[in-house]
């Protein structure tokens, strides 16, 4: 299988973008030919609606983009996720985070249903007050130790469900290996409430188990004994052995598989911390809003599929507008972590230059993700958006309802600045007085409007994000399930580590890196 510059339909793209281009052709005016371009241009689902009119896109380029889904066998790479084939190929390994949030009657796999019934009894045994600490105190405090895939997720949703939160229990995140993240966590605990969530599929990351044993020597320090340590601590890992060998009961580890990824994994036992913020029912929401999605990416036909919609908006500005970079922005403060999680989900997934067959690829591959939360982001960088010398579109998230009706005049500005500024960045400003004032506009823009920020909506928006990645993957014949070039920064530290500890056996470097080291030892002589 080739990649998509070589079918028929980008061709027929190049050809489009290409008399666009010299048309100079305006979103402005595909609204001024077509009154009825927003019902043509948008799709809605329940209680989501994306409005992909702002786009410089055409009813012919879009049928083209189709036809390249299409030509790309996007239905049947579809099928086949959801089908469990081993589509991550360089690992051999299927890609089935769909699987973890099926209806319990619709589930397979029976090991995702024991592992939902662990959860559900340790939520509720931490919220009753039956698990206690050493002393015989109830946890008020529950620490979630891990990075990447087994930090960003769960920490942005359980800041996004904010509202929905159970009362006498609080919930950290500490990812950073740099000592200041988890004491400055630590500084406002008490040993006796606190429980630790060491979250490592291979209990091996380091900086996951720097910080995990620098909490165990909090404890310890704090009088427990050793004996102790297995009522403040569990982990969510395959490797049992190391776990129970660092002092976790085995009955308190909770499994992970080989065919969930970690940007993928928040719907599994990675989310307890989620669980234990927002409770088991709550949670369950969140995976019903993400099957919901699920269902649709599956049956849905392409043109009305909003994931594979998505996806070809961004392969359409990335491969025929040299757009390099996209602002995802949720007028949302619940979601001002949503870029960052968003970040590793398509930077890991889509940084590749190598095709599934081995080869280079001819086309952009992935674009770099940014953003923070509207309102505040136009107070940075709206500037370079609106009148910075590169294209760059925006992805706009925004919820229709308030979270409480004492706020409602409040939402009122918030939507009315997200949607003033998909209509500026359109539009422009072409007859200011000033060069210094001219804004061009037609910068193109999408808007994800939800009816409301809850559990199932929460599900139904990650998911779909998640769905826009494999179908873009899909189509630019690259592998959105591995990341080999994450592990040769791991391997590397651990090389420089003991050079920085004075191992005299330690591995000679570049002088740059060497001139770096010598410098540290030198300063903390």
């Amino acid at each position: 299988m080739t990649g998509p510059s070589d079918k028929a339909a980008w061709q027929d793209l190049l050809r489009l973008s290409g008399d666009m281009r010299r048309q100079g052709l305006r979103i402005d005016s595909l609204f001024s030919s077509d009154p009825h371009r927003f019902r043509h241009f948008s799709c809605r689902l329940d209680g989501l609606l994306l409005d992909y009119s702002k786009q410089l896109i055409t009813t012919e380029a879009f049928a083209s983009l189709i036809q390249l889904a299409e030509q790309c066998y996007l239905p049947a790479a579809i099928d086949a996720m959801f089908a469990g084939e081993a589509i991550n190929v360089t690992e051999q390994r299927a890609a089935m985070h769909v699987a973890l949030r099926a209806p319990t009657g619709d589930r397979s796999n029976g090991e995702v249903e024991k592992v939902l019934d662990h959860m559900s009894a340790f939520v509720a045994s931490v919220h009753d007050g039956s698990w206690t600490g050493y002393s015989g105190q109830a946890i008020r405090d529950v620490v979630n130790i891990g990075i990447g895939g087994s930090d960003l997720g769960p920490a942005m949703v359980t800041e996004a469900l904010a509202d929905c939160h159970l009362d006498g229990l609080r919930v950290h995140f500490v990812s950073n290996v740099d000592p200041v993240h988890l004491q400055d966590t630590l500084n406002a605990l008490q040993p006796a409430t606190t429980l630790f969530i060491v979250a490592s599929k291979s209990f091996s990351t380091l900086e996951t188990l720097q910080n995990a044993q620098e909490a165990r020597r909090w404890l310890l320090q704090a009088g427990l004994e050793e004996a102790d340590i297995a009522k403040h601590f569990v982990a969510n890992t395959v490797n049992t052995e190391a776990a129970v060998a660092f002092g976790i009961a085995a009955e308190n580890l909770f499994p992970m598989w080989d065919w969930v990824g970690g940007r993928f994994s928040l719907w599994s036992a990675i989310g307890l911390p989620i669980a234990l913020a927002i409770g088991m029912d709550n949670f369950r929401r969140l995976l019903a809003g993400a099957h919901h999605i699920d269902e649709h990416f599956r049956s849905a036909d392409l043109e009305h599929n909003l994931p594979v919609i998505m996806a070809l908006l961004t392969i359409w500005n990335t491969g025929f507008f040299g757009c390099h970079s996209t602002a995802i922005v949720p007028y949302s403060q619940r979601l001002q972590l949503l870029p960052a999680y968003l970040q590793q989900l398509y930077m890991e997934s889509l940084g590749k230059r190598i095709t599934l067959d081995g080869d280079a690829v001819a086309t952009n591959t992935g674009e770099v993700l940014w953003g923070s939360a509207g309102t505040n982001g136009q107070h940075s960088y709206f500037q370079l958006l609106h009148q910075g010398s590169q294209t760059i579109p925006a992805e706009f998230i925004a919820f229709a309802k308030p979270p409480a009706e004492p706020h409602a005049e409040s939402h009122t500005h918030l939507l009315a600045n997200c949607f003033s500024q998909s209509l500026a960045l359109m539009a422009g400003d072409r007859d200011a007085p000033s060069p210094h004032r001219h804004i061009p506009g037609n910068k193109p823009s999408s808007t994800l409007l939800l009816s409301q920020l809850d559990p199932f909506k929460l599900g139904s928006l990650l998911a779909l994000y998640e769905h826009k990645v494999y179908a873009q993957s899909v189509i630019w014949h690259i592998n959105a399930f591995d990341q080999w070039g994450v592990e040769l920064g791991k391997q590397l530290s651990s090389q420089v580590a003991e050079a920085l500890g004075d191992n005299e056996g330690a591995a000679e470097f570049d002088t740059s890196t060497a001139g770096l080291i010598r410098f540290v030892k030198e300063w903390t002589r």
